[in-house]
Parts: C-alpha cells; structure tokens; sequence
C-alpha cells in the first residue's frame, strides 16, 4: 500500500514493476495521476490505483532527456537574452485595413 502523494515533477518507482516515472500532472476532477517514463511514453492512473503502487521516492535519474535527445548544449541559461539580428518581419510590413477602430477604405 502506498502512502505518498502523488507531487508534479517527482519521480517515483514501482518496486513491483520495477519503473521509474515522473509525475506530470495530477487531476483532482478525474481523479487521475499522469505520469511519463524516462522513455517517453506517457501513462496515467486513477487514484485508487496510485494507492495500490508499491512506490518509493527517487531522485531525478541521471540520463532523463535521453527520450527527449536534448544534451546540455541544447538547455538555455535562464538568465540568456535572445536579441534577434533583425527585428523586422513579414507581420510588421502588414498594414492594418482598421485604426482605432475605424475602418480604412482607401
């Protein structure tokens, strides 16, 4: 029997199966606990359920991004500014038919 919440971003694993998972949402209307794999794949439970798993905590395993194949050259620093070269585009060019509400019908 399982007694831990279920927490969005913790990882969990079933001793029975032997899988690690990450909590990805948790839904209290349909009662149900989304979870993804370090693979990918994407599964759910209902809360009856989730009560049954023989889970403990784990930390967040090592190689986690393997199923999403993002290395760390492809993270971004929180603190990066993105300065585009060119701040014009093809939405800017656009001139609008309404200003200010007024339709303009030159």
């Amino acid at each position: 029997m399982n007694n831990l919440l279920a927490c969005v971003g913790s990882w969990y694993k079933d001793i029975q199966q032997n899988i690690t998972f990450e909590v990805v949402a948790v839904d209290e209307l349909e009662q149900t606990v989304e979870t993804q794999l370090i693979d990918g794949e994407v599964g759910s439970y209902d809360t009856e359920s989730w009560k049954e798993l023989m889970l403990i905590e784990v930390e967040t395993p090592e190689d986690w991004r393997n199923a999403y194949e993002i290395g760390n050259e492809d993270l971004m620093d929180a603190n990066d500014t993105i300065h585009p070269e060119d701040w014009t585009g093809p939405l800017n060019i656009i001139e609008s038919d309404i200003v200010n509400g007024i339709i303009d019908d030159l």
